[in-house]
């Protein structure tokens, strides 16, 4: 079990530099698709079956659907690095592995920390225990992050939509 826990942190992390490193973004799209379940399947195998229902139901179902939608819809599929200047080397990745190398410090710090290790501690939350919270006490803050959604979605088509001038209003 735990083997299968590392082989899908392993999908995980290389199909997440597969969308950060490639030059096609449908194909960086599906690459995000495999990242998204890769966790999901992390997250079953750590006891949290709600958490990767979540995961595969509102990220890889319905917010990367939208996101090919709009990919095909708007013709942003071809590559679009072809212009750009072409980098490599060990130089231009410098901030990167600086940037992963403090990440990994950061990560052995706390979970050498006597206190997370309490808080690592797992207890199962209920799916009706999250939803009274969603829409109990947290009501409003579900409703503004709705309204924030929408508006992104609204601003990236009028962003995205092609100038047409001298056509009937």
């Amino acid at each position: 079990m735990e083997s299968l826990f590392y082989l899908a942190g392993l999908v995980a992390v290389i199909a997440s530099l597969k969308v950060v490193t490639g030059h096609n973004t449908v194909h960086a799209l599906l690459y995000l698709v495999v990242s998204l379940l890769a966790v999901a399947v992390c997250f079953y195998l750590m006891g949290a079956p709600f958490a990767a229902g979540l995961e595969v139901i509102v990220y890889a179902g319905a917010i990367l659907v939208l996101f090919v939608f709009a990919v095909l819809m708007f013709g942003l599929g071809k590559d679009e690095t072809t212009n750009a200047p072409k980098h490599t080397g060990l130089a231009n990745m410098l901030g990167a592995i600086l940037l992963a190398f403090a990440l990994l410090v950061e990560i052995i710090v706390i979970i050498n920390n006597a206190d997370m290790q309490q808080n690592l501690q797992a207890t199962v939350i209920s799916s009706k225990a999250v939803g009274i919270m969603l829409y109990g006490p947290y009501l409003l803050a579900v409703e503004i992050a709705s309204f924030l959604l929408l508006s992104g979605l609204l601003a990236g088509y009028h962003y995205a939509k092609p100038d047409v001038t001298g056509g009937p209003l």
